[in-house]
């Protein structure tokens, strides 16, 4: 789908000087994110990612007492979504926005400090809005991945452009919306900056990036389609798997079929680090295009599904396909959170949980993962997997020895019958859009519990023809997304890893779309599609507060202590994908107003709180 991108011919850059310079943000800063309260350094707070904070100034006895501190305008037209997780470092806010944009603004007051806008290009081609998540920070730099496929590196105390590189060509669909990560390879010593590229639905091959964060020369290219070749200090290196193996299938001269050129498979959003294997975690997109059948026979790996990846050289070490040959659209990009498990038998394990689009929740052993010797495509021993959303018409379950979903016959729409452009109808649940999309859930290592933003929804799927044209959306699937259930369409769950039980719930009328984040005070927060903020206890999930921003939610919630006070940061302006892509969805959310904001909260009597 093109969306045309409103580019005013303005200025690369707009700034003025903070005052003083900054400190540094080193890699100890940085692996230590979710221990600190001071900042926030990480997308996910933290390698682990599981955006839980330690912080309890703000709990469930005084959240009711939450206020405005201040709120901030992105301005001018430039609105649609604001998706952000912000960076908070030193006292300043660094807020990425729509159509590649980042403000830094005075943590205290909400006063601009400085302000990047991006000089993009007419024919940029964002399948799902002109959403930046956010920003990674490293040094005296922060960095944001572009509309027009690039990265940019910004003096983080001036905003002034310190290198910016291209990375693929935005006329034929590859862009960047997604946080970049910091790491640091043990192998090598270096610190590392990740990133990834989209584009998955006009039919890129979807490649995952390793940086110099000071120079943004790159390191290491990895491609996820099964047979391309990477690249390794400016060199070809090594092709992904087996270039052999049947996971594409090939035509009657043994030639590799048109979808493996244009496979998909991007890892668009933010990588988690175990930084103990020292191993790159990160999502895999769909592969496309969506219509399976041009993809069959096959597992068209290595799509929807997660990527283990060696950060000293880019190489695949290991892979885990949620979804075999997926024909729905399901990806495989939602976050991987590192936690420690303990199963049923009372075993720990060193875990990754994921809510995948498909509708099951899965938990991975990532020593497993990561220490098979390259044996890539072996079937995955999982620990445990389960649906989080009800309703699920595509397959029964997973199967926990294989790792396979039990699908179910005639869940893959049909195609076109011969002289016919579109196939049978099927209705399929959870729908493309997910039973969880992007937004990413969190995880409280005091109740043990993930609080996981899901939708309810359905949709009638078909097939119909397809064939690649650079910079054209190549499917091959149509669709309209309808509701499941008539009282609700997002529900906010707490769900229990070991045993897969919802331990309790909460309903919205619209979709949800935004993040959540849980903290030690024994809260969790999330915005929702009609322009509320909300905290809810997480042990029971009763709402107990809220507030109400003028648009929809759809960004990441941040917190972070400053003199003595707690506060809670956030983005408010609706868009993403629902508007564009939600069929009776978009009808819904129709009346949701637009906007482009950043809100601060705090308690408003931080001395009468503290004696309660």
């Amino acid at each position: 789908m093109k969306l045309k991108a409103r580019i005013l011919a303005a200025s690369l850059l707009t700034f003025s000087m903070v005052g003083t310079a900054l400190a540094d943000v080193s890699w100890e800063d940085i692996v230590n994110d979710a221990q600190t309260t001071e900042d926030v350094l990480m997308y996910g707070f933290g390698p682990d990612a599981q955006r839980y904070s330690p912080l309890t100034k703000i709990n469930t006895e005084n959240v009711d007492d939450l206020v405005p501190a201040w709120s901030f305008s992105f301005g001018d037209e430039r609105q649609r979504g604001q998706e952000v997780q912000a960076i908070v470092h030193d006292g300043v806010i660094y807020a990425t926005a729509s159509y590649s944009r980042m403000f830094a603004l005075d943590a205290k007051t909400g006063k601009k400090l400085w302000q990047f806008s991006a000089r993009l290009p007419e024919g940029i081609r964002p399948c799902c809005d002109v959403v930046n998540r956010g920003a990674a920070i490293y040094g005296d730099k922060v960095y944001m991945g572009l509309l027009d496929a690039s990265i940019v590196a910004l003096d983080k105390n001036t905003g002034k452009v310190i290198w910016r590189k291209r990375f693929g060509d935005y006329k034929v669909g590859y862009t960047m919306t997604g946080a970049p990560t910091i790491i640091h390879d043990k192998k090598s010593g270096r610190d590392l900056l990740i990133h990834g590229s989209s584009g998955d639905e006009f039919g890129i091959v979807g490649k995952l990036y390793a940086r110099d964060p000071e120079t943004g020369e790159e390191v290491w290219m990895r491609p996820l389609v099964q047979g391309h070749v990477g690249r390794y200090m400016g060199e070809p290196s090594t092709p992904t798997g087996d270039p052999n193996a049947p996971s594409w299938p090939r035509d009657e001269n043994g030639e590799l079929v048109e979808a493996w050129r244009h496979g998909g498979g991007a890892p668009w959003q933010s990588a988690s680090f175990d930084v103990e294997t020292n191993t790159i975690i990160i999502g895999a997109g769909n592969p496309a295009p969506w219509n399976g059948w041009t993809r069959w026979p096959g597992d068209s790996l290595f799509t929807s599904g997660q990527a283990y990846v060696d950060p000293s050289n880019g190489e695949l070490i290991g892979f885990y396909q949620h979804t075999p040959n997926d024909a729905w659209d399901f990806s495989g990009n939602n976050e991987i959170i590192l936690f420690d498990y303990t199963d049923k038998e009372g075993q720990k394990h060193r875990a990754g949980a994921h809510a995948d689009r498909n509708g099951f929740f899965y938990v991975t052993d990532i020593d497993a993962r990561s220490k098979r010797g390259g044996d890539i495509n072996r079937p995955t021993a999982l620990l445990n997997a389960f649906p989080f959303v009800d309703k699920i018409t595509w397959a029964e379950g997973i199967d926990l020895k294989t790792g396979r979903p039990i699908e179910v016959q005639g869940q893959r729409p049909p195609p076109p019958a011969e002289g016919e452009k579109r196939g049978a109808s099927v209705q399929v649940s959870p729908p493309f859009l997910g039973g969880k999309n992007w937004n990413p859930m969190s995880y409280s290592p005091d109740t043990g519990l993930f609080y996981v933003p899901a939708n309810h929804w359905t949709e009638d799927y078909w097939t119909e023809q397809v064939t690649y044209s650079p910079g054209a959306a190549y499917l091959g699937m149509g669709f309209t997304i309808k509701r499941l259930f008539e009282d609700h369409v997002g529900l906010l769950r707490a769900m229990n890893p070991t045993t897969g039980e919802v331990v309790w719930e909460h309903k919205e009328e619209l979709p949800l779309w935004a993040g959540t984040m849980t903290t030690a005070g024994n809260l969790v927060f999330t915005g929702t599609s009609d322009g509320y903020m909300k905290a809810f206890h997480a042990e029971t999930g009763e709402e107990l507060w809220s507030f109400q921003t003028g648009s929809g939610i759809i960004s990441c919630p941040v917190t972070w202590e400053m003199d003595g006070e707690q506060y809670i940061g956030f983005a408010s302006g609706y868009g993403g994908a629902v508007p564009l892509w939600g069929g009776d969805m978009a009808k819904l959310t129709r009346e949701v107003s637009q906007g482009g904001s950043f809100w601060v909260f705090k308690i408003k009597n931080i001395e009468q709180a503290s004696a309660q």
